[in-house]
């Protein structure tokens, strides 16, 4: 806990509490809310290359921490702006039936569903972009490049789906509807935990082999 604290205090970049804060995005009319998870992705990648101006994996490293505690420690700083920012959303997403808004005619509504796809999306980044970050422990660009291939396709299609008649439900926040969402908020949440894990681990074994 205490090198998250020191995370959040002195390693995350200004701009990574402003994308945190984004979810707010689900109240604009007409708005593609996958762009939220974008930001929710360009958040880690800003941290990590203001950390790599730094040298802050050379400063942490020099505490009396191991290697795989500075991966850890970031890893968790993700993840809490992740899920911060997807909970810090669900109040405007509420908000946004109670003000009568309209469906979103871009794509998904910020349904249920909505933030199950969500989760798989950070999953599919994290899942890429930390094992390829520490694999050199600076190549944050090449990193974002490379975990944004799967990401993107995904937002598209998640777009898509609030537009094919069969899979309306997907784009209805009503009682009737959520029964039949909660199994994608469901999955999505456990895809996200099991994929957070494996990327922690995979990028800690590969930066244990990085001389700094």
């Amino acid at each position: 806990m205490k090198l998250l604290y020191k995370e959040l205090a002195l390693a995350a970049h200004p701009t990574f509490f402003v994308f945190t804060l984004l979810g707010c995005l689900v109240l604009v009319p007409a708005y593609p809310y996958t762009v939220v998870f974008l930001f929710g992705c360009l958040a880690p990648y800003i941290t990590l290359l203001y950390a790599r101006e730094t040298n802050d994996a050379w400063y942490t490293a020099v505490l009396p921490v191991t290697k795989r505690d500075v991966v850890r420690a970031k890893c968790r700083l993700v993840a809490c702006a992740q899920l911060a920012q997807l909970l810090l959303s669900v109040p405007f997403a509420l908000l946004r039936g109670c003000l009568g808004i309209p469906n979103n005619p871009v794509g998904l509504d910020a349904t249920a569903a909505w933030y199950g796809f969500g989760l798989i999306l950070y999953a599919l980044f994290d899942l890429v972009f930390f094992p390829a970050y520490y694999k050199t422990g600076y190549q944050a660009g090449k990193s974002f490049l490379l975990a944004m291939l799967p990401v993107l396709p995904c937002m598209l299609c998640i777009e898509f789906l609030g537009h094919v008649p069969a899979l309306a439900w997907l784009d209805r926040s009503t009682m009737q509807d959520l029964p039949a969402q909660l199994p994608f908020l469901f999955a999505g949440a456990l895809f996200y935990g099991f994929a957070l894990t494996l990327a922690c681990r995979t990028a800690e074994r590969r930066f244990e082999r990085v001389d700094l």
